[in-house]
């Protein structure tokens, strides 16, 4: 009869945050104000109408706006929604 001892490991697992990725809204000569507004709010919910008019104005004032930062399957969404509504968007890494 033989005895076996098996060993116990304690195997630490390290998960690292998914990388996270900027939405980023381009100025355009195309869209009134309004209508970027009203696509922000419908974009991304948890904007409210302050913050999608500021964003709006950031982008028309400086070329490039920042609307949200999340990791990438939401981040492509939400540019890809900004595009269906006309407006000029774009996704890189926050790093």
């Amino acid at each position: 009869m033989s005895t076996q001892v098996v060993e116990k490991r304690d195997v630490a697992v390290v998960r690292k945050p998914a990388p996270q990725y900027r939405v980023l809204l381009h100025n355009d000569d195309y869209n009134g104000m309004e209508h970027v507004v009203a696509a922000l709010i419908q974009t991304v919910p948890s904007l409210s109408p302050p913050q999608a008019v500021d964003i709006m104005m950031a982008a028309h004032n400086h070329g490039t706006a920042l609307v949200i930062t999340c990791a990438m399957e939401p981040a492509e969404f939400y540019s890809e929604t900004l595009k269906s509504h006309g407006l000029s968007s774009s996704i890189e890494p926050e790093n």
